[in-house]
């Protein structure tokens, strides 16, 4: 369970390959809120100057190693979200290969390096990078420590677990790319941008309790979030309560049954696209058992966000809670 959520976003990746999928709200009832597409694009911002990386460097990985990085021309980022970081720090196009969970537009075309969200490690020294970045879910070891014995430097990245990992994560991956000013930029920007989201959330009304649900129907995998799903940080600063959490659920996440719902008892259901995609939409979601029990099944009201983007904790943070926040309360806005 540690691995599926450390991998969606940082976390939640392990399970099956994500694509970036938009959920069509058709199914809802005329004048009950609707699941709607996620309105974060399906694309990176990069910073407006393109940074010139000053090496070497020597870094600390969160693995207690010390790596020295020499050259950045050629690097690998093992994660969607570190590809997402590299990218918008203005340095995509030395990025020449990706892992399966980097869905947005400029990555798409790159070589996938992994299979099952396991990284091949000839696949990766066929590229002959420069340097490769990970995080601490990052397997198997063998092929971790195949490209460390071929001499390749590997920083490994803390996964990121809530709002406050955004500006930590930008700094570790720039400090290691030698452009240490450009992840200063790109924090504030980040930074700055989910506060100006945050003034938008409406302050009359109550706070709804959402439940974070993860599903993957083709696999029979249904589980509820609780304290450690990753979603706590994100549904608290759209001023939600994470359901699942203030329940009781003190796992990261626990297989839905309609007790847990009932505790739960959420207003609202958060669910990734293609998770909502894979259990046919808002008509197959309310037949899970237990879920038009809720109250946000009795009122279908369902907030879906790409997969590739909830729970990152990355550059499009802000598009995330704006999709989020925008779903959640809609005309109380």
């Amino acid at each position: 369970m540690r691995r599926l959520r450390t991998r969606v976003a940082g976390a939640l990746l392990a399970v099956l390959a994500l694509t970036v999928t938009a959920c069509s709200s058709d199914s809802s009832p005329e004048g009950a809120p609707a699941a709607k597409a996620a309105a974060a694009a399906d694309r990176v911002e990069p910073l407006a100057d393109t940074p010139k990386p000053q090496l070497p460097v020597t870094v600390r990985s969160s693995d207690g190693r010390k790596v020295t990085v020499r050259d950045a021309g050629r690097i690998v980022p093992l994660s969607g979200s570190l590809s997402e970081i590299v990218f918008t720090l203005g340095l995509g196009d030395r990025v020449v290969a990706r892992d399966i969970t980097a869905t947005f537009a400029q990555a798409e075309k790159l070589p996938v390096v992994t299979r099952n969200h396991d990284v091949s490690a000839e696949s990766v020294l066929s590229l002959k990078p420069d340097l490769v970045l990970a995080e601490t879910s990052t397997g198997p070891d063998e092929a971790m420590d195949q490209i460390r014995d071929a001499g390749v430097p590997v920083l490994v990245v803390d996964p990121a677990k809530g709002l406050d990992d955004v500006g930590p994560r930008i700094g570790t991956v720039a400090r290691a790319l030698g452009v240490p000013a450009a992840g200063k930029e790109l924090t504030k920007r980040s930074e700055e941008r989910i506060a100006a989201v945050r003034k938008d959330i409406p302050k009359e009304t109550d706070k709804p309790r959402v439940a974070f649900l993860y599903l993957r129907g083709t696999a029979s995998v249904y589980l509820i979030g609780g304290k450690d799903s990753g979603a706590t940080s994100l549904l608290e600063a759209a001023g939600a309560v994470d359901g699942g959490a203030e329940s009781g659920l003190e796992k990261d996440f626990t297989t839905i049954t309609t007790e847990a719902l009932a505790e739960a008892a959420p207003d609202a259901i958060l669910v990734m696209s293609k998770g909502l995609e894979s259990v046919g939409g808002i008509d197959g979601l309310v037949k899970i058992p237990g879920v038009a029990q809720t109250p946000a099944g009795m009122e279908r009201r369902v907030v879906s966000i790409e997969d590739g983007v909830l729970l990152n904790y990355g550059p499009r943070t802000d598009e995330v809670l704006k999709s989020l926040v925008d779903q959640l309360y809609g005309n109380a806005k």
